[in-house]
């Protein structure tokens, strides 16, 4: 089974300073049939107008991931981890037992543009931590990057739950061929440019849940930034 999500059907929020998009169910945002995939619960595609931010507020028994596309995010929380991400940074905060934290484009001229992504833990009130690492575009060219597992022994950001998350850029005749495993969920996000994924031609924004598929190619992709999830 695959099935596409088109960007334009996400749910959608437009504020003065804020333009997100939602892949699930978020805030205001409801639709019973995309409240997630497997463990993964939230992708939002949001840009920041410069000075702009998201406040002081709380999370808890939840792995966030915050992926930088353009522009420069700046983080601080509660555990007094602060750090200023920019394109090729993956932040995973593990809310746990509880975390505040804010989110803010320091700018004063440019947007910043990023994904925040939940993942669903597999065990509840952990205690909180921070990690972040910078992901060099030659690590994702062509190539599957691992960005983070719930295998403490992989090479990756450290995730309370049985999961991988990847990234990949993708241009001319590069492709990747993904055999999911089996009795796995897997989803593929757009997140910059176009790619075909077997038939199925997806744009920026897209969404494909993938169910009992023994193989993926990925190809024919046009300056395509992918993230790929291996779900339990």
């Amino acid at each position: 089974m695959i099935e596409v999500r088109h960007a334009n059907e996400r749910g959608h929020v437009q504020l003065d300073w804020l333009n997100s998009y939602h892949s699930f169910s978020f805030g205001h945002y409801h639709d019973p049939a995309h409240m997630g995939w497997s463990a993964l619960r939230v992708i939002n595609d949001d840009t920041v107008q410069p000075g702009q931010g998201f406040g002081t507020h709380g999370h808890r028994d939840m792995e966030i991931l915050s992926y930088v596309l353009e522009g420069a995010l700046q983080h601080r929380d509660s555990m007094g981890s602060g750090s200023t991400l920019r394109p090729g940074d993956v932040q995973l905060m593990s809310a746990g037992t509880g975390v505040q934290h804010s989110e803010f484009n320091p700018s004063q001229n440019d947007p910043v543009h990023f994904l925040q992504i939940w993942i669903l833990p597999d065990q509840q009130n952990v205690t909180p931590s921070y990690q972040e690492r910078h992901i060099q575009d030659a690590q994702k060219r062509g190539q599957l990057k691992l960005l983070a597992s719930g295998d403490p022994n992989d090479d990756a950001l450290f995730l309370h739950q049985d999961a991988r998350i990847y990234a990949t850029l993708l241009n001319g005749d590069e492709h990747i061929e993904y055999a999911p495993p089996f009795g796995r969920q897997t989803y593929v996000h757009v997140a910059q440019g176009s790619i075909k994924v077997n038939n199925h031609e997806l744009k920026t924004g897209d969404g494909l849940k993938v169910l009992d598929e023994l193989a993926l190619l990925l190809s024919e992709g046009d300056n395509a930034e992918i993230l790929l999830f291996d779900l339990p």
